[in-house]
C-alpha cells in the first residue's frame, strides 16, 4: 500500500472548537499533522480532504478510483444520512475504514445508524484522533 486518502466530513474542520467535551480539545491542524507524521514514518503518501458538502465528498471518493490504495473516512453527520457516500465507497471498491472521534455507540439514538459502515472493512470509534492512526495502520498491516 502506497497511498491513503483521509476524508473528513462536515464540521471536522472545527475540532477543538466544536463541543470539546465530546470531540476533544485538539484542533483539526493537530489531526492533520499527526496523520502526516505517521504517514512519513511509514513512507507512504497521504492526502487529506475535508468538506462540509456531501457531493464534494462523493466526488473525492470517485476520484480516488485507480490511484488510491485505501481510504479512512470520518463522514461526520453524513454517517447517519448518506446513502450517496455508501454508494460511492461501494463503487470504487477501495478498502475503507470508518472512523469516529467520539464513541457514537454511547451517544444519541440517531447516531447508532451508519449507512457507510456497510461498505467499510472496519469501524473505529471513540479513540479520539488516534483512531485515524489505527485505521491507517489497519489498512497498511491488516489485522494483527
Amino acid at each position: 500500500m502506497k497511498k491513503l486518502l483521509i476524508i473528513n466530513g462536515p464540521n471536522i474542520n472545527m475540532l477543538g472548537i466544536r463541543e470539546p467535551g465530546i470531540y476533544g480539545e485538539q484542533s483539526y491542524a493537530t489531526l492533520q499533522n499527526r496523520i502526516r507524521e505517521y504517514a512519513a514514518s511509514r513512507g507512504i503518501e497521504v492526502e487529506l480532504y475535508q468538506s462540509n458538502h456531501e457531493g464534494d465528498l462523493v466526488d473525492r471518493i470517485q476520484q480516488a478510483y485507480g490511484n488510491t490504495d485505501g481510504i479512512v473516512i470520518n463522514p461526520g453527520a453524513y454517517t447517519h444520512t448518506s446513502i450517496a457516500l455508501l454508494d460511492a465507497v461501494k463503487a470504487v471498491s477501495i478498502p475503507t475504514v470508518e472512523v469516529h472521534i467520539s464513541d457514537v455507540s454511547k451517544r444519541e439514538e440517531f447516531r447508532q445508524i451508519s449507512y457507510i459502515r456497510l461498505a467499510c472493512v472496519k469501524t473505529i470509534s471513540g479513540h479520539g484522533i488516534e483512531g485515524y492512526i489505527e485505521a491507517m495502520q489497519f489498512l497498511l498491516d491488516g489485522e494483527k
